[in-house]
């Protein structure tokens, strides 16, 4: 087993980006985003525990656990702050990074993110977790996708790939049953989602099937919001320039201050 989770490294810069992709993906269908963003910053891209190169690693075992791992791996590079950028199940993750070590987390941006509500669409997300086979593959990613999107052929054929691994299907099949357990997924509490003071950028598609867009009406206050019109779940896939500049955006703003610098007169 692998003490940390694998992640490929591009770009350079003065700030770190770590991306974190949904379930049953991999660390692959950030290429064109990654690409958008490589003159700016240094990026890792992982697959996330259970996935691809991390099919057998530390951090198995639910989205805690695999917080904990990358915050490790993180820790054992040297980087002491970093933006991090996390689809879905990313989302989830990333969200209980900022909440463990806020201090090595600079900014959040969050595509269509787990565990901001119980509703989800199980038997899609069970479906997709089987699917093997390019067909298949590119029938659930659209299933998942705003009406008029297209799957691109780059993340078809690196999903293929990473589900040809031995072992590899009847991991994912095993966390989906987990994950929708009667139907629903677990939820993060919003008061803690409410104390995170880095900037915070929410994605989210308008045709959302997975995950109902609804999710965002009980988002903190502080929290910046951007509906993807015509958009489904796969944002990464379906709207890549347009993810490369909410992160550009979001890693250029400042954090929130939670209480007033020592002797300011209060307000």
């Amino acid at each position: 087993m692998l003490p940390f989770p694998y992640a490929v490294e591009r770009g350079a810069g003065p700030k770190t980006i770590v991306f974190l992709h949904g379930f049953g993906a991999c660390r692959e269908i950030w290429r064109d985003v990654m690409a958008s963003l490589a003159a700016e910053a240094r990026m890792l891209a992982y697959d996330l525990p259970g996935h691809g190169q991390s099919l057998k690693c530390e951090g198995m075992g639910g989205a805690k656990p695999a917080a904990q791992a990358i915050l490790a791996d993180l820790a054992e590079r040297g980087l002491s702050k970093v933006h991090l950028v996390g689809h879905s199940m990313g989302g989830a993750i990333a969200t209980l990074m900022a909440l463990a070590d806020p201090d090595r987390v600079a900014s959040l941006t969050l595509l269509a993110p787990g565990g901001f509500g119980p509703e989800i669409n199980a038997a899609l997300l069970r479906r997709y977790a089987a699917a093997t086979g390019r067909k298949e593959i590119r029938a659930c990613l659209a299933a998942m996708s705003g009406p008029r999107s297209v799957p691109p052929d780059h993340a078809v054929d690196a999903i293929c790939r990473m589900r040809k691994r031995p072992g590899q299907l009847q991991t994912l099949t095993d966390m989906a049953a987990v994950m929708t357990r009667d139907d629903r997924q677990g939820v993060i509490p919003g008061a803690q989602l409410d104390g995170l003071d880095m900037p915070v950028m929410v994605v989210w598609g308008a045709e959302d099937p997975l995950l109902p867009v609804l999710q965002t009406e009980t988002l903190p206050p502080h929290f910046h919001l951007h509906h993807v019109l015509d958009a489904g779940h796969m944002l990464v896939e379906e709207a890549p320039a347009l993810v490369a500049e909410m992160v550009r955006r979001n890693t250029r703003r400042r954090a929130r201050r939670l209480h007033p610098p020592l002797g300011a007169a209060a307000s």
